[in-house]
Formats: structure tokens, sequence, C-alpha cells
């Protein structure tokens, strides 16, 4: 039997608060059987057991850790720092870095969320910078990890190969891909493309010496067709790819929406075709999987959707108890022991060799 897992919930964190949080607790129960698993939410103390109640979650399964102080969403990350000390979303995080939680949740602020994770938890190994968010998305193939999807706006080539070992782990033990494709993501997948930033990770990335599957650049089509097992970018392109997607799902699904109930034989096919649209509709949103773990902390925590549903919550949820029960942390950190060698040897090459033409 699994050993225990303890997920530290930020009850007050999103759009929705407890009822989703909650909401998401028995969801994930009722999905995933939730054996061996309980929670610990932290927040106003009243509403989440009026919750707990509402939803008829056993007593058992959720311990209530009360604070009444909570970060807005609009809070700007320096200010959550100062201020945020006993938040619900503080303490969910704090319970991770005592020992006491294995990994927490929120669907808070995503901009205080990182910065009171990164100050409590800290960072994997020496020299890495920030997270990275990771979103997976939807394929042909099943899901591919991509990432950053927004923690950081640019990145180096250094930060690029960190996402790389990254995205190959989470890809391991969250969708159980035993040796995960990389690639980057650039403009063409022709070796003399991009900015130079790409071109140095893309050097760096096919030594033999940095331990991924990496195959080259991918394109934005590669994204959606399951090309690769792992896709590599800076948050600002990464953020912008999944804001593009999940607007495009959204734009298909109303055009199908209106086509099928444009008269009454229109209406019938799309009874009859309803459970084939909703499971379609699934499969092309981005935002359907929700989810988006923190990577590269020295510890797990998960960022919901503000707005998701108690589904969609409950699928964090269970992101959250994958890695939790993974070596993901443990591979990550051997990992980087190796990088470090090889980037700092690159570092020290002559400078035809970090930004000249790539040979082949």
């Amino acid at each position: 039997m699994a050993s225990p897992i303890l997920i530290s919930l930020d009850a007050m964190g999103g759009d929705h608060g407890p009822s989703v949080v909650v909401g998401g607790v028995k969801d994930y129960i009722a999905r995933y059987g939730g054996e061996g698993v309980r929670f610990q939410l932290h927040g106003d103390e009243a509403t989440i057991r009026a919750e707990v109640a509402r939803n008829g979650l056993p007593a058992d399964v959720c311990e209530i850790r009360h604070t009444d102080k909570v970060v807005g969403m609009d809070e700007k990350p320096a200010q959550a720092m100062r201020r945020g000390k006993g938040s619900s979303l503080w303490n969910a995080i704090e319970a991770v870095k005592l020992g006491e939680a294995q990994a927490a949740v929120s669907a808070g602020n995503t901009g205080a969320l990182m910065a009171i994770s990164k100050l409590l938890l800290r960072m994997a190994v020496d020299g890495l910078e920030r997270p990275a968010i990771v979103a997976s998305w939807p394929t042909k193939r099943g899901f591919t990890a991509v990432l950053d999807v927004g923690a950081n706006i640019g990145s180096d080539a250094r930060q690029l190969v960190e996402f790389a070992i990254m995205g190959e782990a989470f890809q391991s033990a969250v969708h159980g891909v035993a040796r995960p494709t990389v690639g980057i993501l650039n403009v063409g997948s022709e070796e003399m493309k991009g900015h130079d930033e790409v071109r140095e990770a893309h050097a760096v990335l096919r030594t033999d010496a940095v331990p991924v599957n990496y195959t080259g650049f991918v394109e934005g089509h590669d994204i959606a067709a399951g090309t690769v097992d792992v896709v590599v970018t800076d948050g600002f392109t990464g953020n912008v790819a999944l804001k593009t997607a999940e607007g495009t799902a959204r734009f298909i699904s109303g055009l199908l929406k209106e086509a099928l109930t444009s008269g009454p034989m229109a209406k019938m096919g799309a009874l009859i075709a309803m459970p084939a649209l909703k499971k379609m509709a699934r499969r092309i949103d981005p935002s359907s999987v929700n989810g988006g773990p923190l990577l590269g902390l020295n510890g797990i925590v998960v960022k919901s959707h503000g707005g998701a549903t108690a589904e969609g919550y409950g699928n964090a949820i269970r992101v959250a108890v994958d890695l939790a029960r993974s070596d993901y942390l443990t591979k990550v950190s051997a990992n980087f022991a190796r990088l470090s060698a090889v980037l700092d040897t690159a570092e020290a090459a002559p400078d035809e060799e970090q930004t000249g033409e790539i040979q082949s």
C-alpha cells in the first residue's frame, strides 16, 4: 500500500474559494478513490466546515487550519511577501516547508504563489533563479508538457536547458512516459533559425552530457500534434501560446454550439452527438487539464486555474498526489548536479562556439 499523502490546500484562493476547493476534494475522491490521501485546508474555518458538510465529506479526510487572512488576487508579489505571512496561501505552502504536507495546491494569485513558494521552499539546487510553470497540453498522442507558460517573461539558454530537465522529469512522473522526447519551440526546425538563447540551449542539449532525450527544434503546430513529449520555451511565448489555444478551443466550441442549435433537425442531431462533442471539447482545450506545478522548487506546489470548476480543481489535486508519490524531486536534483558542470564548461568556451552558427 502506498504511503499516506497529505495535500495542503489554499482553501481561499481563486475566484470561488472554498466551494470549489472542497468540491475539488470531493471530485478527486469520487474519481480516484482517495485511498491514503488526506487534506489540510487553510482558510476561514466556518466557511470551509460548512462546505465540507454540504459535500458530505468524512471528518477524517479534511483537517481545517483557520486563518482569516487572505492574499488578494490583485496583490503584487512584493506586497504578498511582506503582508502575506499567516494567510491561507502562505500557510498552505509553509505546511510543505515544515514537512507536514507532501504538496500544496492553490488557485490563488500566481505571482504571489510563486514569490511565497520561492521564499519559503527555496529552489531545488543552487543557481536556479525562478520556478517554471508547466502545462499538460492535450495532443493526438496524449499529453505534452509545455514549459514555461508564464513564470518567466524571458529565459536565457541556461534556463531553457533547466526547463528541459524539469519537464522531462515531470512528464515521467505525471504522465508515465518512460523516456520523454524533448524539443525547443522555435520559428523553424532548421538549426540556424531562432535567437541566440534558443540556439545556445540547442547546442548544449544535443550533447550526450545532458541527461534528456533531446530531438531538436519544434514549431507551434508540433505542440498539438504531439511531435515531442516536452516542449521548452520562455514564459512569454508559452503563455501567449496557451492563451491562444484556449481561445481557439472556446471559439470552435461556440461555432459547434451555434451550428447544432440552428434548427430542429440540428438540435436532434446535437442531442445524439452531445457526449462525443463534450469529450472533444475537453480534448482540444488545454485549460481542461487543470494543474500546473511550479517546477524547480525544493518542494511540490501546484497552481490551479483561478476560475477552475470542482472537477478542474480535483485534477490539480491529482497532479499534486502523482508528483508527491513519484521520485520527481530526487531525479531533478540528480540531473541538475550533472547539468551544472556541463553548463559551466559551455559558458567558458570561446564565443564562436556559443553564439556562432551551429554546425551539423
